[in-house]
């Protein structure tokens, strides 16, 4: 954390919806007081103050569902998401690679042109790997869509990385998420220094804390980046199925902190993915997609039975992926018959009947309300008719069900203002009317799944704090997702504030 004193007043702040300045005081990594403007003068020794001028004042941010490494990634890779066709994707990794012959360590060992965001669920034209190989030549590339469950490759690729891949080129689920984690091994301190920079772009959203759902052993990366000195986020470290045993050997525990962390590092869920995704046409559903077929079940019912009793004598709270409204019935039956909470990642697509299980089963819907604007057309052409039950947002709020809002970054950007403005508009701004707007909540509900449930400052929250230049509440909708952050503190600390802040000493 910065030097500063871990004990201070900010004075003249205002919570959302009050023209009445306070002040609040900060100590210990809690807020210790809130009083009206002007009456903490009285302290027995003096305070460093910091005048917010009043500016509005709320919990630290919370992105629920992140790829924290992805994102870093494709900060720095080339960017494919405007691309309308697979040839007008392929045409842009040809002109990225003629202008970048300086593309290897030597000869016949070629750097990889990695590509990411792709859409093609729309496409008017379908990916093969002939088109690709046009495009790259002998050079290797790899491209990866925007929901990481698909990976277009080109024959060099394939010959480089030992993968078999048919004329599309097209990897799915499982073989694609193996290639993409190989694409991200590269030199330790260039990726942490990605993670650094994407981690204070993050705070300077109002971002305090993560939950990090990187598909490998999470925890190790997270030491070696706070013992150099990482300290802009509070992070919550996955674990996935396959390092279950070694996390439960090695003392790891769902919300325990780990050692070493600095305070800052935590273990977080235990991450299942039990389908696909919408636009890979994978999400495992109750009515067959318009081509055929139902979408992957990618984990037996019983297996995944057995995975989640056993996360509950671990002590892990499990985190099922699931999207469609097959995949969301048989994660709820699996936590009902395991006699556990837990959490459903995405609950995209919902049968009606299986709103109210949430609440009945302590399952929190950890969803990201940006998705649905991104997936409208795709959810459209694929659920046809029940898009009503689509990113059920408000549906789920009025059977009593808890929200977490995310992000899943990079399929979305890590940027919590986004996920409120689609939670609460169901819009993009785009001269399209709002989409499905009857699932659309409230503002103060989308702070509330955003602030892990704080919603306003208290006395006894975390000091993890957000200070704002306009009220949340009174913006006008078009521009809630450009919210302007003035500063963020993670414990007490200052983690961004834009200068004005640290001028006053």
């Amino acid at each position: 954390m910065t030097d500063a004193a871990a004990e201070l007043i900010l004075a003249s702040v205002r919570r959302p919806g009050s023209k009445a300045p306070v002040d609040v005081h900060l100590r210990g990594g809690v807020v210790a007081g809130v009083s009206p403007a002007g009456t903490l003068a009285h302290k027995a020794r003096p305070l460093r103050t910091v005048d917010c001028a009043g500016r509005f004042i709320i919990p630290g941010l919370w992105d629920e569902h992140v790829h924290f490494t992805q994102w870093a990634l494709h900060a720095n890779r080339l960017d494919l998401s405007a691309a309308t066709s697979a040839h007008e994707a392929a045409a842009a990794v040809g002109r990225f690679i003629a202008a970048d012959p300086a593309d290897g360590t030597g000869p016949g060992h070629p750097i990889t042109a990695v590509g990411v965001g792709f859409r093609d669920a729309l496409w008017p034209d379908t990916p093969t790997l002939a088109m690709l190989d046009a495009a790259a030549g002998e050079r290797p590339a790899a491209l990866i869509s925007h929901d990481l469950h698909c990976v277009w490759v080109n024959t060099a690729a394939a010959r480089r990385y030992g993968l078999r891949a048919d004329a599309s080129g097209l990897l799915r689920e499982e073989p694609a998420f193996l290639l993409t984690r190989e694409l991200g091994r590269l030199p330790d301190a260039v990726v942490d220094g990605w993670i650094s920079q994407a981690a204070k772009d993050a705070a300077a959203r109002g971002v305090v804390g993560v939950v990090d759902f990187e598909m490998t052993w999470n925890r190790d990366p997270w030491l070696r980046r706070m013992a150099a000195g990482f300290d802009s986020l509070r992070v919550e470290a996955g674990v996935y199925p396959a390092d279950l045993e070694r996390a439960a050997a090695e003392g790891l525990r769902t919300d325990r902190e780990v050692p070493g962390g600095n305070g800052l590092l935590r273990t977080g869920p235990l991450k299942v993915l039990i389908d696909g995704s919408l636009n890979t046409r994978t999400a495992y559903c109750v009515d067959p997609y318009p081509f055929g077929g139902h979408g992957l079940l990618t984990v037996p019912i019983d297996e995944l039975r057995a995975l989640l009793r056993r996360a509950a004598e671990t002590g892990f709270v499990p985190a099922v992926h699931a999207i469609g409204d097959a995949a969301n019935r048989v994660a709820l039956d699996a936590f009902e018959h395991a006699g556990i909470g837990g959490r459903i990642e995405h609950a995209q697509f919902v049968r009606r009947e299986d709103f109210a299980r949430f609440t009945a089963l302590g399952v929190v819907a950890s969803v990201q309300p940006a998705h649905a604007l991104d997936d409208r057309d795709a959810a459209e052409a694929n659920w046809s008719g029940r898009t009503d039950r689509a990113f059920p947002l408000r549906s789920l709020l009025d059977a009593g069900a808890t929200l977490a809002l995310g992000s899943d970054a990079p399929v979305a950007a890590l940027d919590p203002w986004a996920a409120v403005s689609a939670a609460t508009t169901r819009s993009s701004f785009d001269g399209r009317d709002p989409w499905e707007p009857q699932e659309a909540i409230t503002r103060e509900q989308a702070l509330a799944a955003s602030t892990r449930g704080r919603g306003t400052v208290q006395v006894g929250s975390p000091a993890d704090l957000v200070l704002l230049d306009a009220d949340p509440l009174a913006v006008p909708d078009a521009g809630l997702a450009g919210m302007p952050v003035a500063a963020t503190l993670v414990g007490g600390y200052f983690t961004y504030d834009g200068g004005w802040a640290a001028s006053q000493g």
